[in-house]
C-alpha cells in the first residue's frame, strides 16, 4: 500500500473530504439502505478511480479544484459501487475484496436494488446541479460497461475471441470507466473539448493495461487474492491464452480448447494449458504489449509541465504495471 499513499499525497486533503462527500452522496431516508451504504464504506478499496478524478483535475487546471470535482469523483464511484453491487449477483459470488459481498448478506433482490439506488443517486447529483457534460461522459461509460460484459458473455460460449475483440471488451468493461474518471476530472476544471478528448485517451490507455496486467496474474504462482488459473475454470478469454490460440498448430488449439470448454476445473488438465501457454510465449507477447501502453500513457503525460500531481499520475501507470496485486 505504500506506493498507493505516496500517490495519493499531492490530493491526501482532498481525498479526504471526498469520503465525507460521498457517504454524503448516498444517504437516503429508508433505513436498510443506509445500513447498507455504510456496509459498502466501511469496506471501501484504494480508492483508485477518484484519484484519478483529482489528480487529472489538478494536473490540467495547474492546482486548481472547485465542487464540481468532488461530484465528479462521487458520480464515478456511485456508479462504480452500483456495478460492483450487480457484478456479485450476476457472477453468484459471495465475497468482494474478503467481505462478503451485499447479496450474501442481504440476499439478490435487496442487492439489485440498491445498485439501482446507487445509480440513480449519480444521475441526480448529476442534474441537481446542472452538470450535464459530466452525466454524459459517465453516461457512456455506463453504456459501455454492459455492452462489454455482453459482448464478452456472447463471444466466451465459442471461445472464438480475436485479439482485435479481445481489445474491445477490455475497453469497454473495464477501460471505459478509468476513462469516464480522467475526462471528468479534465471536464470538472472546465478544461478544452481537445484536452478532454486527451485524459479520456490516457484513461482508456491505463485501464487497458491495468486488465492486462490482471491477465498475467493468473499464471502466477503469487499470492494475490485469487488462485492460478481461476479464468481459465471461469472459461475467460486472457491475452496470453488468446495468443497462445492464435499461434499454435491446430491439435494444440483444438486441446486448448477443449481443455477450457470442457475440463476447466480438472487442476490437472488447467495447470497444463498454464504450463503450454508460459512455454509457448503468451506471457512475454502480454508483458510487451503492456509496456507499448505504459509507453504511450507516459507521452500523453510529458505534454503538461511537471507538478505533483503530474509526478503521481506518473507514479500511477508505473503502480498498474507493477504491482503486485
Amino acid at each position: 500500500m505504500k506506493i498507493v499513499e505516496q500517490i495519493k499525497q499531492p490530493i491526501q486533503d482532498e481525498m479526504e473530504l471526498f469520503e465525507l462527500k460521498f457517504k454524503d452522496s448516498m444517504s437516503s431516508h429508508v433505513p436498510l439502505i443506509n445500513r447498507i451504504t455504510h456496509f459498502i464504506v466501511k469496506r471501501k478499496g484504494k480508492q483508485m478511480r477518484p484519484m484519478f478524478v483529482f489528480l487529472v483535475a489538478k494536473m490540467v487546471s495547474g492546482g486548481n479544484f472547485s465542487e464540481r470535482t468532488y461530484r465528479g469523483a462521487s458520480l464515478i464511484e456511485l456508479i462504480h459501487t452500483g456495478s460492483l453491487v450487480h457484478d456479485d449477483v450476476v457472477d453468484d459470488s459471495n465475497r468482494r475484496r474478503g467481505f462478503f459481498s451485499i447479496n450474501a448478506l442481504w440476499k439478490n433482490k435487496i442487492a439489485v436494488l440498491v445498485g439501482d439506488f446507487l445509480f440513480s443517486k449519480s444521475l441526480l447529483l448529476s442534474v441537481d446541479h446542472d452538470d450535464f457534460d459530466l452525466l454524459k461522459l459517465i453516461s457512456i461509460a455506463l453504456k459501455e460497461m454492459s455492452e462489454g460484459e455482453l459482448l464478452q458473455i456472447e463471444k466466451a460460449r465459442k471461445l472464438d475471441i480475436t485479439e482485435d475483440i479481445y481489445f474491445e471488451i477490455i475497453r469497454q468493461k473495464t477501460a471505459t470507466l478509468i476513462a469516464a474518471c480522467c475526462s471528468i476530472g479534465a471536464a470538472s476544471v472546465g478544461a478544452s473539448e481537445e484536452e478532454i478528448r486527451k485524459m479520456r485517451k490516457f484513461g482508456e490507455i491505463i485501464g487497458t493495461a491495468f486488465q492486462m496486467k490482471d491477465d498475467l496474474f493468473d499464471y502466477t504462482e503469487a499470492k494475490i487474492g485469487k488462485p492460478t488459473g481461476i479464468d481459465i475454470k471461469e472459461q475467460k478469454m486472457t491475452l496470453p491464452l488468446i495468443h497462445t490460440l492464435n499461434n499454435c498448430n491446430p491439435k494444440d488449439k483444438k486441446w486448448i480448447i477443449n481443455s477450457v470448454k470442457n475440463h476447466n476445473k480438472n487442476k490437472k488438465r488447467v495447470k497444463e494449458v498454464i504450463a503450454y501457454v508460459k512455454s509457448n510465449g503468451g506471457i512475454e507477447y502480454t508483458i510487451r504489449k503492456m509496456t507499448e501502453y505504459q509507453k504511450e500513457a507516459l507521452n500523453l503525460l510529458n505534454e503538461y509541465p511537471d507538478s505533483p500531481y503530474k509526478k503521481s499520475l506518473i507514479d500511477m501507470v508505473n503502480y498498474v504495471i507493477d504491482r503486485k496485486i
